[in-house]
């Protein structure tokens, strides 16, 4: 499989982990979710993501779970996969393993003990000399890790870190980080990295229109996310928006903390993309009246996709 680089564009759907209503890892649902992920139209998918469960998930599962994902696809879609860890050691173990089975790419959140704009540097300068030669996205998350990263960070890192070749975008707000990191590369003072946008996708369009190249996130319906982005690059600015409302209020819905995962993992069961909706433990589960919310807003759904004609 090619390696990850600063030209990847499309739909990188972030996975989730399937499990057995008693907590194992169900792979036979790995199987089926990667054979819809690519039905669908994505252009490669992330694993060991945070709304993947990975925190839940031991060393060898983490692996294990990788491994499948990898065979199941035999090389037809590139995998990136989150190795982000409290320490640069294990962060290098799995990162090295995840690669010699074939990934393209890992992924590297900041821990939360990073408070200024060198520490940030620092930290990535770190990971760019423990990977070595292994592209490695950037994720910039700061309403999970609470670590700000300026764009002006970005840039240095940019600048000085080769095998940084991604920014996983989704600081909110953040549509103006956006706008000032395209503007960076467009006057040559930096490399133009690719960036793919995440937040459930709830601003796509216009992370779209400041410079994005796709989406690296998760949802349900993951044929949102492909729909806006092909439409978006195909130049077709207002069909784009046009899938987007139609989706808009299930992934407003699956935004919520706490049962937003529960929420998507309920749908992909439905759909029959996974077999249960189960969460390992500790996680939330819908409650009748969650469950109430969710079917009626794919109702209403479906028909606005009717009337779109999508």
């Amino acid at each position: 499989m090619a390696r990850l680089t600063e030209e990847a564009k499309g739909v990188y759907v972030i996975a989730v982990t399937p499990f057995t209503d008693e907590g194992a890892l169900d792979f036979a649902s790995i199987d089926s979710m990667v054979d819809f992920y690519e039905s669908v139209g994505v252009t490669g998918l992330t694993v060991l993501g945070q709304l993947g469960e990975a925190p839940k998930l031991t060393a060898e599962e983490s692996r294990t779970v990788v491994e499948r994902v990898l065979k199941r696809l035999d090389g037809r879609l590139p995998v990136v996969v989150g190795v982000s860890a409290p320490g640069l050691a294990p962060m290098q173990e799995l990162a090295e393993a995840v690669m010699d089975q074939g990934a393209a790419g890992v992924m590297v959140a900041p821990p939360w003990t990073i408070k200024t704009d060198d520490q940030a540097f620092a930290f990535y300068q770190s990971v760019g000399e423990v990977l070595g030669n292994m592209p490695f996205v950037l994720q910039d998350y700061p309403l999970t890790t609470n670590v700000t990263i300026a764009p002006k960070v970005i840039d240095r890192i940019i600048k000085e870190v080769p095998n940084c070749v991604m920014l996983k975008h989704e600081d909110w707000p953040g549509l103006s980080k956006i706008t000032a990191l395209r503007g960076s590369s467009d006057k040559g003072e930096t490399r133009r990295i690719s960036i793919l946008c995440g937040n459930g996708g709830l601003f796509l369009p216009e992370e779209m229109g400041r410079g994005a190249d796709g989406a690296m996130t998760g949802f349900c319906y993951p044929e949102m996310m492909v729909g806006v982005v092909q439409a978006y690059t195909a130049g077709n600015v207002d069909r784009a928006h046009e899938i987007f409302d139609a989706y808009l209020p299930l992934a407003r819905y699956e935004q919520q903390q706490g049962i937003g995962l529960a929420a998507r993992k309920y749908v992909l069961a439905k759909r029959g993309v996974i077999k249960s909706a189960a969460l390992r433990k500790p996680g939330a589960k819908l409650s009748p009246l969650d469950v109430k919310d969710v079917e009626r807003l794919l109702v209403r759904q479906a028909v606005r996709l009717q009337e779109i004609g999508a």
